[in-house]
């Protein structure tokens, strides 16, 4: 007698085993920031040249996958996971704003971060362009 495996068993078989694969959020969005005091760890803070970028990129897609809205409080670092929240104080004028990662850059040289919209006419920074800002990590986001 001859032994075989069918071919509609094996299909079947690699069907639910690819079915029962359950995939991760690529991100999650914290509704509220954290309380605006700083990491104990003191390497989590950076000084620095922050610009901000708008319209040219509201409601495209940001690195983490959420859409980009110019006004909501966000911002674009290179390293830092996505979902980490900062404080951010420019040093020029000692305002300050409360931003979450959820995109990467800036790609421009000397740049630390890259502020939404919002967040830059916050702490006065829309009229110049750039400032001199000291980023400090109140919660590091997951990966």
């Amino acid at each position: 007698m001859r032994c075989y495996w069918p071919g509609h068993l094996g299909i079947m078989l690699l069907l639910l085993t690819l079915m029962s694969c359950t995939p991760s959020p690529r991100y999650t969005s914290a509704k509220r920031p954290p309380e605006e005091s700083p990491a104990e760890n003191p390497k989590q803070e950076q000084e620095g040249i922050s610009s901000y970028y708008g319209a040219e990129f509201h409601g495209r897609q940001t690195a983490n996958g959420e859409i980009y809205n110019m006004y909501a409080m966000t911002a674009a670092h290179r390293t830092l996971p996505f979902n980490t929240w900062l404080l951010v104080t420019n040093l020029d004028n000692g305002k300050q704003v409360t931003v979450r990662i959820n995109d990467r850059g800036p790609f421009a040289k000397g740049r630390i971060i890259d502020l939404s919209y919002g967040a830059a006419q916050k702490i006065g920074i829309v009229g110049s362009g750039t400032a001199k800002v000291r980023l400090e990590v109140l919660e590091l986001g997951g990966q």
